[in-house]
């Protein structure tokens, strides 16, 4: 068959699958496997460079001759960036070839992280870091290329798997900066960090199809577009509405649980503390789970046991802090079901325009992260003015108040 007669071809040897017009132009292309999982790499990569600084915060502040809270100050830019690039760069993959947009972010990146490794001055390292929060959501950008060229018989499936890097990138991202700070300093760590993003902002460019996206309006309406797409629709306003509350509960629950097990009787060290964080490891594995189900089941199914099994655990968890064992199952059980409803949701706001779903995304990632804004100020201070036991419950209560926004939703806005 020639050429021009063929409409779908497929070759093994591609990371993609490639379909074409009766001229033989691109028209899309289906990402395979091993690129898929070379893009939740990078997502990891991504979202942890947020992360590494924090353990080392009191060498950061002697390096510098800062005060702690100066540097906290600087770290606090991290996601402060965070919601401007979510606002500024996960549009432009649907704009541009994403491979040379997101390899330009990643590349910028590894650019912001050597210069904040060579600093020497604390407002230097709060701009740089700034840079580094922005750059960094380029997972938010690889999970709007997920969602546009993804079967949509897989969608969710894949778009688990970069749901998954990201996940990883939390978790990872303190605990591989914690440790290289220990043994090479925290300069030489942020620039082993530099180096690594720098190698995957080439294999970028090279692996992830340059297909664009079909949106029609420039740059500068697409960003005024973006609040009025939370009014237009009501599928994005359910979804980041319950987005938020879960995410609000899910910081407010990690940051109370520090205050918590820092203050008598437990008075445990920060290492200590820091090793509750492997709980999360099963809300990695979740989100791959999540994504596969979602395209068997549906979302609301998968939402509402993720919520049922979160809520649960919450309440729980207000009950055996002093049992490190039954704290740390209710820990995984907690970001387990959370992330397992976060692939469902973002899977339902990334399909009102499957050409075109950055901005979706862009809009339901800003209203999430001010719910985790708000739920980690919230945790730390309702610990000390609550107790613990009454800082679990409201927790288990936001989730409650999302699954009945799930329940009450009819299937064309879940």
């Amino acid at each position: 068959m020639s050429v021009s007669r063929q409409h779908r071809c497929a070759d093994a040897s591609y990371g993609w699958r490639v379909r074409t017009d009766l001229s033989g132009v691109d028209q899309h292309r289906r990402l395979r496997s091993p690129v898929i999982w070379f893009m939740s790499f990078a997502a990891a990569l991504g979202t942890a460079t947020i992360y590494p600084l924090q353990p080392a915060i009191a060498d950061v502040a002697n390096s510098l001759d800062a005060s702690l809270a100066a540097v906290g100050v600087a770290l606090a830019c991290g996601p402060m960036g965070y919601m401007v690039g979510l606002g500024l760069l996960v549009s432009l993959v649907d704009r541009f070839p994403p491979g040379r947009v997101l390899s330009a972010q990643v590349g910028a990146l590894a650019a912001a992280l050597f210069v904040s490794a060579v600093v020497d001055s604390v407002w230097a390292l709060g701009a740089a870091i700034g840079v580094i929060g922005a750059c960094s959501s380029v997972g938010a950008g690889l999970s709007s290329v997920v969602a546009r060229l993804a079967s949509p018989h897989r969608r969710a499936t894949m778009l688990g798997i970069v749901t998954a890097g990201i996940s990883a990138g939390i978790l990872a991202g303190r605990i591989v900066g914690g440790w290289l700070a220990e043994v090479i300093g925290w300069r030489g760590m942020l620039m082993g960090f530099a180096a690594a993003c720098a190698a995957v902002a080439v294999g970028l460019l090279l692996v992830v199809p340059g297909t664009r996206g079909k949106a029609e309006r420039g740059y500068l309406a697409t960003l005024r577009s973006i609040p009025g797409l939370l009014v237009r629709y009501r599928a994005l306003r359910l979804a980041a509405t319950r987005g938020a509350l879960w995410f609000f509960a899910f910081c407010a629950m990690w940051a109370g649980l520090a205050v918590a097990l820092s203050e008598p009787p437990y008075s445990y060290s920060a290492e200590r503390i820091g090793i509750y964080g492997f709980a999360g490891l099963l809300g990695i594995l979740a989100t791959r789970v999540s994504g596969i189900y979602t395209d068997r089941v549906g979302a609301r199914r998968v939402i509402l046991v993720g919520l049922v099994i979160a809520g649960a655990a919450a309440a729980t968890i207000g009950f055996v802090l002093p049992s490190a064992a039954a704290t740390l199952a209710c820990l995984a059980l907690f970001d387990a079901g959370l992330f397992a409803a976060q692939v469902a949701n973002q899977s339902t706001i990334l399909a009102i325009d499957p050409e075109a779903p950055a901005r979706f995304n862009s809009a339901y990632m800003l209203v999430y992260f001010v719910g985790g804004s708000l739920g980690t100020a919230f945790g730390a201070a309702a610990v000390e003015r609550f107790g613990w036991p009454a800082t679990a419950t409201i927790t288990a209560a936001a989730i409650t108040v999302a699954a009945a926004i799930t329940l009450r939703a009819d299937d064309r806005s879940i």
